[in-house]
């Protein structure tokens, strides 16, 4: 058995203790895992281990005082054998290429997990949104944009949004591929605005996936379960939403401000226009206040992980109560974690499971742009849930069968098919 490594695509800007790095390290690990159960050689092993392309770029960013600085960018596409690439783009200060990496990864197991005909990419650029003016974001977006040309495009990788980026981000990432191609691209970019090429609440869909699958782990009886979501943000807050109209009680929630709690039930709509309002949830003044840390360790029936990676260590997971973990995050916990949650009998629908509603109705809006149809919300709705319902009764059939977790059948079923691709084309050898 070969140990997976991916060689640095970039001189050592980073250092292996960096969270990129672990990040990738915890994705190399599942991979591992599945190759040994899937009995890969070592040759498809280091072929799915590394990256088909990774490009790194330089940006220049220049500022309203007329200040000029640089900051790196990344595009990776992890694998490209069961159809182009697809990924989002995020714009995060601790983005670094590992990172990246580690997150194209994930995304190539969650379409095959899927059945969906993606191969798996990821985008970033190392910059805080929220430092920047509106026209500084979009002088970014489109040097990024332009950088990364000659890889992307319709049929070659297909960009979304991700953290720190949004419908406007897709709109400018569309218009500057189309201004270069000489005519409307709009299967270029998925997530945009619903006019021109989107699809209807595409934005929601991370969070329906995360509601469906949810309900699927709890046997369809939400009712009166109590949930603690950890990010009140793109993910959290629409899958609180979601999670309370199916019946379930959201007693806290946490963000880069604070958390706040309820033993009685939030106003879910209450608290996310208090958010908006103010910045955050901290200070909202029909709950109690607590820290981010002791959110994680409520004692609840679920708990939903919807911020960044790695918020679940083996330290603080010995801690965790909730008997069902749903990851709305990537990677948002650690192989040491997985173990200890394992041991203490906690269920975890594992990100690439949980969190694939993006990429489920991305696909679904991909293919409208490319057929030039539309479909309702009620179509979309149902065709996204009919995906995550059998993926997730396929991920707890394996699981059940060869008595591993469910992070570790899901990883089985993408990998393998991921694998099997690769054999079909002759493409390990």
């Amino acid at each position: 058995m070969t140990t997976l490594t991916v060689p640095s695509t970039t001189p050592a800007a980073t250092t292996s203790a960096s969270p990129g790095r672990q990040a990738l390290d915890s994705a190399l690990f599942q991979l591992d895992q599945a190759a040994d159960r899937l009995d890969l050689d070592d040759s498809l092993r280091n072929m799915l281990a590394t990256p088909r392309r990774s490009l790194t770029v330089s940006v220049p960013v220049r500022r309203e005082d007329g200040r000029m600085d640089v900051v790196q960018g990344f595009r990776v596409q992890h694998n490209t054998t069961r159809g182009p690439a697809k990924g989002g783009i995020r714009f995060h200060p601790r983005t670094d290429v590992h990172e990246v990496t580690a997150l194209a990864m994930g995304m190539t197991w969650k379409c095959a997990l899927a059945g969906i005909p993606y191969g798996g990419a990821k985008g970033g650029v190392s910059v805080d949104p929220a430092s920047l003016s509106a026209r500084e974001l979009e002088r970014v977006t489109r040097r990024y944009v332009n950088e990364v040309l000659p890889i992307i495009g319709p049929e070659r990788d297909v960009p979304t949004p991700d953290v720190g980026t949004d419908e406007r981000t897709m709109a400018w990432i569309m218009d500057t591929y189309s201004v270069n191609a000489g005519y409307p691209v709009p299967g270029v970019t998925i997530g945009g605005p619903v006019t021109p090429g989107g699809a209807p609440d595409r934005a929601g869909a991370t969070s329906r996936g995360v509601r469906i699958a949810a309900l699927r782990a709890l046997d369809g009886s939400p009712e009166g379960r109590t949930v603690a979501i950890q990010g009140f943000g793109k993910v959290g807050a629409p899958a609180a939403r979601y999670l309370a109209d199916a019946g379930c009680l959201v007693v806290a929630v946490s963000d880069r401000t604070g958390a706040v709690i309820d033993r009685s039930g939030l106003d879910v709509d209450d608290l996310r226009a208090w958010s908006e309002e103010t910045g955050g949830v901290r200070g909202y003044h029909r709950a109690d206040a607590l820290s981010r840390e002791e959110l994680l360790e409520l004692d609840v029936d679920v708990l939903v992980p919807a911020a960044m990676e790695g918020a679940i260590t083996e330290e603080n997971a010995t801690r965790i109560r909730a008997g069902l973990v749903v990851e709305g995050a990537s990677s948002p916990t650690t192989p040491g974690a997985d173990r200890v949650l394992a041991d203490a009998g906690v269920t975890v629908v594992p990100d690439i499971l949980a969190n694939a509603g993006g990429v489920i109705v991305s696909y679904l809006e991909w293919l409208q742009d490319m057929q030039a149809r539309s479909w309702s919300a009620r179509e979309v709705d149902a065709r996204l849930r009919g995906i995550v319902e059998d993926a997730f009764d396929t991920t707890a059939t394996v699981a059940a069968e060869c008595g591993i977790t469910l992070r570790q059948a899901a990883h089985v079923i993408g990998v393998g098919r991921v694998a099997e691709a690769h054999r079909a084309r002759e493409l390990h050898s």
